[in-house]
């Protein structure tokens, strides 16, 4: 399983990967996010799904970069590129994972900016090579494990959030997976694009270096939990027999 999150704010963009990689029962580490930094030619593309597709649709897609990376003026074009690849790969290998009991199930997040966009974008792109542009009214996107991450993010995260507010709901987005899912884990790349800067930054971080966060999270949460109001159980714990109440029937 995988844990990519890409958050698109007013100023920028984040996108957080872990790197665990699981096959049966064996784990190993594997960077999931790609990123391409050239003159007005900023995004990256994370993905989750099988390693072997990746693989082969990121390196075809680098061919592409290399020979004719000026022919995408804007972002969507390169989503669109590497949709052609990822349906590529399937053509090529679909039949063969079919029989050995597997399904071609490459997602990607793909984050930048290109030199006519109109502003920094996020694209969801599916298996079968369509996508969808992350929107104001939903900024953010989770491919891979998303059950115990997303309610934070749900909870708290806006399009005017500072970018340094998204990566901190990020990271705590990605934390509440690592806790309760044994299938991701650290280290975890994290990206960082700001508005019109055409430049992304990319970071990794071990798990020690972010433990004290993690540790600091714990305790706040549980100190918030004891401090909530009580006084609604009160008919809850009494002793006195008659403290449970029916409700009423409409």
């Amino acid at each position: 399983m995988t844990y990519c999150l890409a958050i698109k704010v007013k100023s920028g963009i984040i996108g957080i990967s872990d790197t665990r990689i699981t096959s049966g029962h064996e784990t190993t580490k594997a960077k999931k996010v790609f990123t391409i930094n050239k003159n007005q030619h900023s995004f990256f593309i994370m993905t989750s799904g099988l390693r072997s597709v990746r693989d082969k649709a990121l390196t075809y897609f680098r061919e592409i970069i290399d020979e004719d990376d000026s022919s995408f003026n804007k972002l969507y074009k390169a989503v669109n590129a590497f949709a052609a690849q990822v349906k590529k790969a399937a053509k090529e290998d679909r039949e063969a994972l079919k029989e050995a009991g597997l399904h071609f199930n490459l997602f990607a997040l793909v984050g930048g900016q290109l030199q006519d966009d109109d502003g920094h974008k996020v694209f969801l792109l599916y298996p079968e090579g369509n996508w969808i542009e992350i929107t104001e009214g939903s900024p953010f996107m989770i491919i891979g494990n998303n059950g115990y991450g997303k309610p934070i993010l749900d909870r708290v995260l806006k399009y005017n959030s500072s970018l340094k507010f998204a990566l901190k709901a990020g990271f705590l987005s990605f934390n509440a997976t690592q806790v309760s899912s044994n299938d991701v884990d650290y280290p975890i790349h994290v990206v960082y694009y700001e508005k019109d800067s055409f430049n992304i930054i990319e970071k990794q971080y071990k798990k020690e270096e972010l433990q004290s966060i993690s540790q600091f999270w714990q305790h706040q949460l549980s100190e918030s939990i004891s401090n909530l109001d009580d006084s609604w159980m009160d008919k809850l714990f009494t002793k006195n027999g008659d403290a449970f109440e029916t409700l009423d029937e409409e």
